[in-house]
C-alpha cells in the first residue's frame, strides 16, 4: 500500500492535509512534517486544522501555516487525513473534504474505520509521526532539522515522553536519528511540558476540585464545563494532559474527563454537546468502551463525543465502573 500511496502522491498537484480537532503533538507534528516533505517534491499544499492550536506547540516550524478554514474543495486533487480514526474527526470541513477526488488515510489507531481511497494504517506504530518517518524515507525525501523536530515532537508526546505502553523500539531509534539531525530534546521538552499560562493553572485547579470517584474506587471522573473555561479565560487546548491526574489516583483503572464545548457561549451552540476522554491503567481496553459510544482510539487512551444532559452522562460513566 505504501508504494501505491507514493505513486499517487508523486502524481498529485495540490493537496489538502488535515488532522483531528483539538490536536495533540502527534497530530500537529505529523500534519506539518507531511506538508514540508511534499513541498520538497514541489507539490502545492494546504495545512488545515479546525481548532486553535495549543500554545505549547506554537514553537513548531511552519506552525503559522496551518489554516482553520477550508473554503472550497475543487482546487485539490488529493486529501491526506492524518491521525484520525474516522474522517469525521476533522470537524466541520468533512463534507467539503469528501468532495476531493482522492483521500489518503494515514493513522495508527486500532479503531480506524479504513475510510478513504488509500489507507496506511499501522496499529503497532507508536504514533502517526512514526509512520510518516518511514513514508518520508521510502520517498527518498531528505530529512532536515525542521521535519526532524516535528517527527520527534509527535513521537515524544504520543508516547507520553516514552512512558506509555505504545512506546516501542522504533520510537527510540527514530528519535535518536532526529537528535543527530539537530533536534534539541531539552528545548522541545521546555516548550511542551515546561510553560503554562496562569489561566491553565486556574483551570487545572477547578478540574482537580471536580474529581469524583466511583463507589468501588475503580473509576475517576473529572468534569470541565463552559463556565470553568469562561472563568479562567481558557480554551480546549489548555486541557491537554489534565486527565492524567485523575488516572494516577490509587486503585483507579479508568479515568474519565468530560469536557463541555468551551465555545458554547454562543446562542447557537448546543449546551448538551460533550467530548469524553478515557484513560486506562493498562488493564482495561478503553477503545472498546469508546467505540460503544461511537468513538475510538487506543486500548489505553480513547474518546468519543456525545449529546446528553451532563447528569445523565455522568450516570452512564459511573455505570461503567461496575464492570471494571
Amino acid at each position: 500500500m505504501m508504494n501505491r500511496i507514493i505513486r499517487h502522491l508523486k502524481n498529485s498537484n495540490h493537496l489538502l492535509l488535515a488532522t483531528h480537532t483539538n490536536p495533540d503533538g502527534d497530530a500537529i507534528g505529523s500534519l506539518i512534517a507531511m506538508g514540508l516533505s511534499l513541498e520538497a517534491l514541489n507539490k502545492r499544499i494546504t495545512l488545515y486544522n479546525e481548532s486553535p492550536l495549543p500554545a505549547m506547540y506554537r514553537f513548531l516550524p511552519s506552525v503559522d501555516r496551518v489554516v482553520g478554514r477550508v473554503q472550497t474543495a475543487d482546487r485539490y486533487d488529493t486529501a491526506i487525513i492524518l491521525d484520525c480514526s474516522e474522517l469525521e474527526r476533522i470537524g466541520q470541513a468533512v463534507s467539503r473534504v469528501r468532495q476531493i477526488p482522492t483521500i489518503i488515510n494515514i493513522d495508527h489507531h486500532i479503531t480506524n474505520t479504513s475510510f478513504g481511497d488509500y489507507q496506511l494504517i499501522e496499529t503497532t506504530a507508536s504514533s502517526t509521526a512514526e509512520i510518516l518517518y518511514r513514508l518520508i524515507k521510502k520517498m527518498a525525501i531528505p530529512l532536515n532539522r525542521d521535519i526532524a523536530t516535528l517527527i520527534y515532537t509527535g513521537i515524544l508526546t504520543d508516547t507520553g515522553s516514552f512512558r506509555f505502553s505504545n512506546t516501542n523500539q522504533a520510537a527510540f531509534t527514530i528519535c535518536e536519528e532526529m537528535i543527530r539531525l539537530g533536534v534539541n530534546p531539552y528545548d522541545i521538552a521546555k516548550h511542551v511540558y515546561g510553560t503554562y499560562s496562569l489561566g491553565r493553572i486556574k483551570l487545572l485547579n477547578l478540574a482537580l476540585d471536580s474529581i469524583e470517584i466511583s463507589k468501588n474506587s475503580k473509576l475517576s471522573m473529572m468534569t470541565l464545563t463552559r463556565k470553568m473555561f469562561k472563568k479562567t479565560g481558557t480554551q480546549a487546548e489548555d486541557v491537554d494532559g489534565m486527565i492524567n491526574y485523575a488516572r494516577r489516583i490509587e486503585d483507579v483503572k479508568v479515568a474519565v474527563l468530560i469536557q463541555q464545548d468551551p465555545n458554547g457561549t454562543e446562542k447557537s451552540a448546543n449546551p448538551n454537546l460533550f467530548h469524553v476522554s478515557l484513560r486506562s491503567d493498562g488493564t482495561i481496553d478503553v477503545a472498546e468502551i469508546a467505540s460503544a459510544f461511537g468513538g475510538g482510539g487506543h486500548p489505553n487512551a480513547a474518546g468519543f463525543s456525545i449529546e446528553s444532559a451532563l447528569s445523565d452522562l455522568k450516570l452512564k460513566m459511573f455505570d461503567l465502573s461496575e464492570k471494571l
